[in-house]
């Protein structure tokens, strides 16, 4: 265990210094400016709020008070803050930034973020995705923030009809011992949609859970007034989290939208889950045929 902690350590240590390199932070100025990372952050919480008492500036950055004196002295002298006394308690200051104090945070702001620009301006953007995606991960782990959203769901990118047919492949001969016959059905259904596709009565949707493809599915067209929802997906990763019920949901929506009177679907009866949240979405069972090994099942609903 203790070994395992140890590697762990080395790793975090590693990032920590790779990422300071990157950005610049042993360098004697941020992104060029005389102030350091503590005198920037200090900037930045008082252009945040306004006014803040030292005590809160203080406890706000886990700073030393001695050290903080000491900048805030510099900066009083620089013209970029002020002190007044606390109305509800005389014997505290108060930090005001001044005009000069505000310009000084607005620079340090357009330098820093031109010099993430140009960081990601390097990168394509499923290395930016991954990227942003992983940092909202260590904020999330280690500052316990909350997410913002659970998931998103969004329209197939380019790349995505690949992966549908990748994780069909893998998940079910893993879970289920499918083999290539499956994969290959799912390859046709998503080479048809891909071919043949009326965005007017045909679309697809990919649920997404920080930055990385979480599940799938697909609303085609069955006859004039008929849809059919096909491949609905879930990643085991992200089972638990309601990303099945709403990709249902937003087939419907479509499928309405798209002027359809009914909507049907092919499943088969081990998939126990996907039933489930057919059910709660209120299909019904219309038939059933026995398979090698399972039952073939078409389910339905009205629109």
């Amino acid at each position: 265990m203790n070994e395992s902690i140890d590697g762990h350590v080395a790793e975090v240590r590693a990032f920590n210094r790779f990422y300071t390199g990157v950005i610049g932070l042993l360098d004697q100025g941020m992104v060029g400016t005389p102030y350091s990372l503590t005198e920037g952050r200090i900037l930045f919480e008082l252009d945040r709020h306004g006014r803040l008492e030292a005590g809160e500036l203080r406890r706000l950055l886990g700073l030393d008070a001695g050290y903080l004196s000491r900048i805030l002295r510099r900066f009083e002298a620089d013209g970029l803050v002020a002190r007044e006394r606390s109305a509800a308690d005389a014997r505290r200051q108060v930090i005001v930034p001044t005009g000069a104090g505000r310009a000084a945070f607005e620079l340090l702001d357009e330098r820093s973020a031109e010099q993430v620009r140009g960081l990601l301006g390097g990168l394509d953007e499923e290395d930016r995705r991954r990227l942003v995606a992983g940092m909202a991960a260590v904020r999330e782990v280690l500052g316990r923030a909350p997410r913002r959203e659970p998931y998103v769901i969004r329209p197939p990118r380019a790349g995505d009809l690949g992966w549908v047919v990748h994780r069909h492949g893998v998940l079910y001969c893993s879970e289920y011992g499918w083999g290539q016959d499956f994969e290959a059905l799912v390859a046709r259904i998503v080479a048809d949609y891909a071919d043949r596709r009326d965005p007017r009565r045909e679309a697809g949707w990919i649920a997404e859970v920080d930055g990385e493809r979480a599940g799938c599915v697909f609303c085609v067209r069955k006859d004039d007034e008929t849809a059919q929802l096909r491949l609905l997906l879930v990643e085991p990763s992200a089972r638990g989290m309601g990303i099945g019920g709403r990709l249902v949901d937003e087939c419907l929506r479509f499928a309405r939208e798209a002027g359809y009177r009914r909507i049907t679907l092919w499943t088969r009866d081990v998939l126990t889950a996907a039933r489930r949240i057919y059910r709660a979405a209120g299909f019904e069972l219309a038939e059933e045929e026995p398979g090698a090994g399972f039952t073939e099942q078409v389910w339905t609903r009205g629109l």
